[in-house]
């Protein structure tokens, strides 16, 4: 009840588009000191197959500098994710990296700018594997024709995820803020049971 959670991500949006569309003005315009800025990039950013949203490795890290500065000119506290991994398994059950460059691109800005990471592709990555092949496809949209409505031909995307699957990741993100020893830590709480 002492936080407040104002999610701006957009779909389809990289840090390039996410600025042309002014919805990280809006952002801007809005923070107070104390604020968190949350920012996670990189799937969109990447995509060179949609020139529409691509953003160039020198850009994409311009950008996230841009995000940073601006919002610790609000003396709100920027913190850095690395794009959360995609679900891909080579033959042998192993699950890749699907965001080689722009993870390491964000590692490297929060080197730099001396800002807090949470490295989502790394610990998505480590939940793909230790659920496996085939129990990690419950994490994502991965509907048999008429198992959903909103998909009645079904879906098969590695990209997006169920609600399990949101719920895993949004964990993740918890306990990334704990071992960072960020503030926002003495606000989480366990869910109480209902009376």
């Amino acid at each position: 009840s002492t936080v407040r959670v104002d999610n701006r991500a957009k779909n389809g949006r990289s840090t390039r588009t996410f600025i042309s569309e002014n919805l990280w003005q809006s952002v801007y315009n809005d923070l107070k000191e104390g604020d968190y800025v949350f920012i996670q990039f990189g799937h969109n950013d990447e995509s060179k197959q949609k020139v529409d949203r691509y953003t160039t490795p020198a850009e994409y890290k311009n950008n996230l500098a841009k995000f940073i500065n601006e919002t610790r000119s609000k003396k709100a506290i920027p913190v850095l994710l690395t794009p959360v991994s995609r679900r891909y398994f080579d033959s042998a059950g192993k699950v890749k990296e699907t965001h080689i460059i722009y993870s390491k691109l964000v590692a490297e800005v929060a080197a730099q700018m001396n800002v807090p990471l949470i490295d989502l592709d790394m610990q998505s990555r480590k939940l793909y594997q230790q659920l496996g092949p085939e129990c990690s496809k419950l994490l994502f949209l991965q509907l048999q024709p008429d198992e959903h409505p909103n998909y009645p031909e079904g879906k098969n995307d590695n990209t997006h995820f169920s609600e399990l699957g949101a719920r895993k990741i949004a964990q993740i993100v918890l306990a990334g803020i704990r071992s960072l020893k960020l503030d926002l830590a003495n606000h989480i709480r366990l869910p109480q049971p209902k009376k």
